[in-house]
């Protein structure tokens, strides 16, 4: 065999083997997705109140997972999901005051113009990970001084933050 034919035969041999390993584990992810129907989005863009950084921290994000804000008591830190038709995938890493008490999920959106293509919708989604309650109320105990704050911590102390990961969604 040529020395051409046997890098083409290892090269796609190798794509092969990469390409059903991530098929794999996306289908891992999603095999058993939990879905919530009609859930209330919003968007939100960097120019907001909140600047270009989330409550842990980092920049906000619309790469490959992007970005969003909910109140944690409801959806916590680090909820994954995917919006159902669509590749659009999205974690919980910030919350918005206006978002407490409510279902409302909060997308970030990397413009103004885009956020307002948004405006508001409700859609499908799949629950790809539950967030962690605990690191929820880690990152929130600092800051229980804010009302609004102080009301998440609230409704994840009723929820029991060491409980299995089952949010109520009314």
């Amino acid at each position: 065999m040529s020395t051409y034919l046997k890098l083409t035969l290892i090269a796609s041999f190798s794509g092969l083997v990469v390409g059903c390993a991530e098929h794999q584990h996306e289908q891992h992810l999603s095999s058993n997705p939990h879905r919530l129907k009609h859930v209330r989005t919003t968007a939100y863009s960097r120019g907001e109140d909140g600047g270009r950084k989330n409550a842990i921290g980092q920049r906000l994000s619309d790469h490959k997972c992007r970005s969003a804000a909910s109140d944690w008591s409801r959806f916590p830190l680090g909820t994954r999901f995917r919006i159902v038709g669509s590749n659009d995938e999205y974690i919980i890493d910030d919350y918005g005051t206006a978002l407490i008490g409510t279902n409302t999920i909060d997308l970030y959106k990397p413009s103004k113009l885009e956020m307002r293509r948004w405006g508001v919708r409700h859609v499908d989604i799949d629950i790809l990970e539950w967030g962690s309650e605990q690191k929820s109320l880690q990152v929130l105990s600092p800051r229980a001084k804010h009302p609004s704050v102080k009301r998440m911590i609230v409704g994840l102390q009723k929820k029991g933050a060491n409980k299995p990961q089952t949010p109520a969604i009314d």
